[in-house]
């Protein structure tokens, strides 16, 4: 299993960016894919996931309404479309895999290297 992610950067708050997950090696419609983030000082937090088994999703109350998860999967990549950023977005987010989103971002079985979203103030 490989997952690759990108689209990370600098960006002010307000902004938006759009995270991907090039994943491979594995089947989505027997898995959930999602986003958790990291901050220095501070817990994982997970922000947003979607089960393949019935495409349900979830989010963080803190970006519900801001963000969105995606999968396309003729790419095998998903996103995370990040709007109205604020300054507490900042973190590394990783993309992971789990059998369900219930402990998506507690004990991913697969996770990714992370990217770096910044947020500016």
């Amino acid at each position: 299993v490989q997952l690759v992610e990108s689209g990370g950067g600098l960006v002010q708050a307000g902004g938006s960016l759009r995270l991907s997950c090039a994943a491979s090696g594995f089947s989505y419609d027997v898995y959930a894919i999602g986003w958790f983030r990291q901050a220095p000082g501070k817990e994982r937090e997970g922000v947003s996931c979607i089960d393949g088994n019935d495409a349900s999703t979830r989010y963080a109350d803190s970006v519900k309404g801001r963000f969105s998860i995606s999968v396309d999967n003729a790419k095998n990549t998903v996103y995370l479309q990040m709007n109205s950023l604020k300054a507490e977005d900042t973190a590394v987010y990783y993309c992971a895999v789990d059998p369900t989103c219930a402990d998506y971002y507690t004990d991913p079985i697969w996770w990714g290297q992370g990217t770096q979203v910044t947020v500016s103030s």
